[in-house]
């Protein structure tokens, strides 16, 4: 029986806290440090079994609930500011850099969170060793009157928060996983204005950047998912400096790719990407 992952949180400048669960290497050196961000409405907990192989494979790993998500404080969906979720995982990082010092750091996001982690490294905020995108919300699928509707609320109503709209059932395949993520207290089906915002508007900045890449990207994403657009991944790579991004469309997949049916072929795409770029120590 594995260990359970140990948890601790970190406190932010305005007092409010995020929740760290890390999953160590129990045998052997470790290879990396590897960071999951998640993505709207869920929680790192839901990443245990993704842990588990990174962990079978020699990489340490952290991930972190978002503010406003798990067991972080604050409004549920909601944001102080709207670039909050990038400062806090500024924080996050520069905490795992004193806990993990001698090891590169990869960032693993998956929708919300692949597009935290896009701009983040878009920004140049902090330094990063490598990046994993899975289903990133690159293109959250807005029209432009949507668009413009987030935009006007974020100002006159940054407080107000909504259902976020998601249909469980383009999770995955495995009803298995829709039934789980229902019963499972940590998630919800909130978002703020401000968050909203920032799904409708990031997606383009890093877009902007996307010819200048130049932190070595793994692009994993679903062909057929129905809950963040995936023209938003094909362009990205398509704009990106040759040999800078490996990317793999998996056609019939809904969105969580690591929670298909058929996620072997994911994981053994991200283990060989990973194993090519951090030897053995």
């Amino acid at each position: 029986m594995r260990p359970q992952p140990a948890r601790h949180t970190l406190r932010t400048p305005d007092s409010e806290t995020l929740a760290i669960c890390d999953w160590p290497v129990q045998y052997g050196a470790a290879r990396a440090v590897i960071l999951v961000v998640h993505g709207l409405g869920e929680h790192s907990g839901r990443y245990a079994h993704v842990a588990e192989r990174l962990n079978d494979w020699g990489f340490e790993v952290r991930a972190v609930d978002h503010h406003g998500h798990g067991a972080s404080s604050g409004a549920r969906g909601g944001l102080p500011t709207v670039h909050r979720l990038i400062d806090d995982l500024a924080l996050v990082i520069d905490d795992t850099r004193r806990t993990y010092p001698a090891l590169p750091l990869v960032l693993l996001g998956h929708s919300l969170g692949g597009l935290v982690a896009a701009s983040f490294v878009a920004r140049g905020v902090r330094k990063v060793d490598a990046l994993v995108l899975s289903s990133p919300a690159l293109d959250a699928g807005l029209s432009a009157i949507q668009k413009l509707l987030v935009a006007t609320l974020s100002r006159i109503a940054p407080a107000l928060r909504v259902g976020n709209g998601l249909d469980l059932h383009y999770l995955s395949h495995d009803p298995v996983v829709a039934k789980a993520y229902r019963a499972d207290a940590l998630c919800h089906d909130r978002i703020g204005a401000r968050l909203a915002r920032f799904l409708a508007d990031e997606g383009a900045n890093v877009q902007a950047v996307a010819a200048h890449w130049v932190v070595p990207t793994l692009l994993i994403y679903a062909g057929d998912d129905r809950l963040v657009n995936p023209a938003g991944s094909r362009a990205f790579a398509h704009a990106a400096p040759p040999g800078m991004i490996s990317s793999t469309c998996y056609a019939d997949h809904y969105h969580e790719i690591f929670n298909e049916r058929d996620a072997g072929p994911v994981f053994e795409r991200l283990r060989r990407w990973l194993e090519e770029r951090f030897a053995n120590p």
